[in-house]
């Protein structure tokens, strides 16, 4: 059974898709369902997808898809709401991370360039699928990699400069100190030291210049951990 506001918020979204096959953004939400903030919509959001009405994609900002609609709403209806292609800021990242292919060259791994990550003050997550790069498989952990084009200066003292590119293992969770790409808000994404401190999740910068921002733990999603960074003189 679903509460009321999980599913008015679950019937808005499927509205939307079936609209304009995007989801709303969480300000779009918080204002149709009169919330005060945006931390009231995650946890919606999270129930509807732990029962199994709605799952997240990952690496994609605002990308969901309704798996069903509760059962007073006829099913072909919610039918028409899936399979869509979420479009992301400048349209669709077109393929997901993946796990690395082989490239011509034996000796590289081919990875593709999911867009640009911001290493200052965060800005609309992944923006566009860029092209793919080769790099040597020293470079790769276990599991599915991606890489993303650094923009932005807040990490230098990390040795992480703009227009690098980084190698991102994808992984949900990591350990206190490593390097992540974090989603803010579902909408957000940064590159930036994580640091846990005690029941909130703080983005620290690599920079004197930028402040460490904290959130609560609801607000912060890991989109991959940093394996590997490429430079071009």
């Amino acid at each position: 059974m679903l509460t009321p506001k999980q599913k008015e918020l679950l019937m808005f979204i499927h509205e939307r898709l079936k609209e304009s096959g995007v989801p709303p953004s969480f300000d779009e939400m918080k204002e149709a369902l009169d919330l005060r903030s945006k931390s009231g919509i995650h946890r919606l959001i999270t129930a509807l997808e732990e029962r199994g009405f709605v799952r997240r994609l990952p690496h994609r900002a605002r990308a969901m898809e309704i798996i069903k609609l509760p059962e007073s709403v006829p099913q072909g209806i919610a039918a028409r709401g899936r399979g869509f292609s979420p479009s992301v800021i400048e349209g669709s990242l077109g393929r997901a991370a993946r796990t690395p292919e082989p490239a011509s060259d034996a000796q590289t791994v081919a990875l593709p360039i999911m867009g640009r990550i911001a290493a200052g003050v965060p800005v609309e997550a992944i923006q566009t699928k860029l092209d793919t790069i080769e790099v040597p498989p020293e470079l790769l952990a276990k599991g599915e990699h991606y890489a993303l084009e650094v923009k932005g200066d807040s990490m230098i003292d990390a040795g992480i400069l703009e227009g690098d590119t980084i190698i991102v293992r994808k992984c949900d969770d990591a350990g206190n100190g490593d390097i992540v790409v974090a989603l803010v808000d579902e909408e957000e994404a940064t590159l930036k030291r994580l640091r846990r401190r005690g029941d909130s999740i703080a983005l620290e910068a690599a920079n004197p210049a930028y402040e460490t921002r904290i959130f609560g733990p609801d607000r912060v999603r890991v989109q991959g951990r940093l394996v590997g960074l490429i430079r071009r003189y």
